[in-house]
């Protein structure tokens, strides 16, 4: 079964982040609106557009949904 984006997500969370994905990972965390169990990405993509305003740039978010594919939609 495929993780939800926000599950694969939550594996980046750390108390002192030392990355923009970890950023990303605190701050989605505490977002109660993100859409928690999407996969998809025009849907993740739209939300964080009009609410992200905790991500300094959507290439952070582009940067993890690639490793999201790489990592959780292997045939």
């Amino acid at each position: 079964m495929i993780k939800s984006f926000y599950h694969f997500l939550m594996k980046y969370r750390h108390p002192a982040p030392k990355d923009d994905i970890s950023l990303f990972a605190n701050h989605a965390y505490l977002d109660h609106s993100f859409p928690k169990v999407s996969e998809d990405y025009d849907e993740i993509s739209s939300y964080l557009e009009l609410n992200g305003h905790y991500l300094e740039s959507m290439s952070v978010f582009d940067e993890a949904w690639q490793q999201y594919l790489l990592t959780e939609r292997k045939e």
